[in-house]
């Protein structure tokens, strides 16, 4: 596999002025982290989700008790500038609020109920102890974890959420996860990811994207901010570019039934230095599909069912 040149600037910068070839020789935290990205990683989407509230402590506890890899997030910013892990723009569907995050400050967002939705919607999984969940702040999750876990986190909505970058930055620094290979920025929005390069270029960053038919031939498929083309005319140049900035891609399989990517758009994206993650996946066949094709991880609500395949 092509060394991402991320891997390669990271470890020039962090190892600058060393005086001895044994020193030179140590892996830094960072660097095995990026290292275990060509490994496969069971990634918690949204925590444990299938199981509890999205994006709740209850969720990101059973996948923590599980062992996965990350506990995959989305982190949005309140009308006060505090960050909140919630996923959806609109907290209508799984909270008793109404608007948007960035509408309510902290405290409006910590008086509602995020955890009896979920239920409501799964009788057979309904637990008391989820009722009255409370949204989650990000500095809660690191404090509850710390470095026992790998966060991977979704800057969510940029263009609703100024200053999202900014303060995902100084909270990461402030909670020593960078350096420490804690980390990782994901966005479908590539200047998104830019600025985080921009406030700290050691932040590992994968790229997200999204393959859909267009809307004018449905026989032709397109990226969802044009990132890239679509998979048929993809080259190793546009995975290069890509690399330039990112230490993976992530992206779905599947549109409306049907496969945007092979198992040769897998091997590409990795000769040209891109692990890929594959989201969301949550039934078993298909898990083990994308295993055979050599993915490097896979989002999913059901962490549990494929860390019975991969252990």
């Amino acid at each position: 596999m092509q060394r991402n040149p991320l891997i390669a600037a990271i470890s020039l910068g962090l190892f600058a002025g060393a005086a001895t070839s044994s020193a030179l020789a140590e892996t830094t935290p960072l660097e095995q982290q990026l290292k275990d990205l060509e490994s496969f990683q069971v990634i918690a989407h949204r925590g444990a989700s299938g199981h509890a509230p999205e994006s709740t402590m209850a969720a990101y506890e059973l996948a923590h008790e599980w062992g996965v890899d990350y506990l995959e997030l989305d982190v949005q910013i309140t009308a006060d500038g505090e960050l909140v892990v919630f996923h959806d723009d609109a907290i209508d569907r799984t909270s008793t609020g109404e608007g948007k995050v960035n509408d309510h400050t902290l405290e409006e967002l910590k008086a509602l109920d995020t955890g009896s939705w979920f239920n409501e919607a799964n009788a057979d999984k309904a637990d008391a102890d989820f009722e009255g969940a409370q949204i989650l702040t990000l500095s809660e999750l690191f404090e509850r974890f710390g470095h026992d876990e790998r966060y991977y986190i979704e800057t969510k909505s940029p263009q609703l959420n100024p200053g999202l970058e900014e303060a995902l930055v100084e909270s990461l620094e402030a909670h020593d996860m960078i350096e420490t290979g804690r980390v990782l920025v994901q966005s479908f929005e590539q200047d998104s990811l830019l600025k985080i390069r921009e406030l700290n270029e050691n932040v590992p960053l994968i790229q997200l994207v999204w393959y859909h038919t267009n809307e004018e031939d449905d026989s032709q498929l397109q990226e969802w901010t044009g990132v890239t083309p679509g998979p048929a005319e993809i080259t190793d140049e546009d995975f290069q570019t890509i690399a330039e900035y990112a230490a993976g891609i992530g992206t779905n399989v599947t549109y409306d039934g049907n496969d945007v990517i092979d198992a040769d758009f897998i091997r590409q994206a990795q000769a040209n230095g891109l692990p890929v993650h594959i989201y969301t996946i949550n039934e078993p066949e298909e898990m083990q599909r994308l295993l055979d094709w050599g993915v490097n991880g896979l989002f999913t609500d059901y962490p549990d069912h494929l860390l019975e395949l991969v252990e």
